[in-house]
């Protein structure tokens, strides 16, 4: 608690004034700031992560394949480029994500697939050995924004390993 000195007389009779010393005792305003910090640490919600549903498919001994037709690969390489190519035939495009590069090709290859066969377009995504797992959810993110409702991740292909080797982004 709070103390003040009092002033001193001194043999003669007079009394010399001296500076009055003040000392406060702050330990209960510690306790009651410990107290606080505990009480707000407790009750306070801290942001949920959000997670995105990933629905992955049951081995089946006898799959059907991929329609030709309505496939889109995506081959992820390193230094956080990837491969886009649809069906087996066409020429693979080199692009980058975000929305001008994998998120306007996934979009015009969509339109282009449902004009073409009135369905939706299944993406396959193969992430090789040389790319990271933040590639991989871009890749997954750029899907939810392009509302892309069918997709799938498997291992990638030794066919798919050289294509990017030509690219230079194995």
């Amino acid at each position: 608690m709070a103390e003040l000195s009092s002033s001193h007389e001194k043999n003669d009779g007079k009394k010399v004034r001296q500076p009055k010393s003040m000392r406060v005792d702050l330990t209960a305003m510690v306790d009651l700031a410990f107290l606080l910090v505990t009480f707000f640490m407790l009750t306070t919600t801290l942001s949920k992560p959000k997670a995105m549903d990933l629905a992955m498919p049951v081995d089946v001994e006898n799959p059907d394949g991929v329609p030709e037709s309505r496939s889109i690969t995506l081959c992820l390489g390193k230094d956080n480029k990837l491969l886009l190519y649809k069906g087996l035939s066409t020429t693979p495009q080199i692009l980058n994500y975000g929305k001008n590069g994998l998120r306007k090709a996934l979009l015009d290859a969509k339109k282009e697939i449902k004009r073409n066969t009135g369905k939706e377009a299944i993406v396959i995504v193969k992430p090789s050995d040389h790319s990271v797992y933040g590639n991989l959810v871009d890749a997954l993110d750029e899907l939810n924004i392009t509302k892309t409702n069918i997709y799938a991740v498997v291992d990638i292909t030794d066919k798919d390993v050289d294509l990017l080797k030509k690219q230079s982004i194995y």
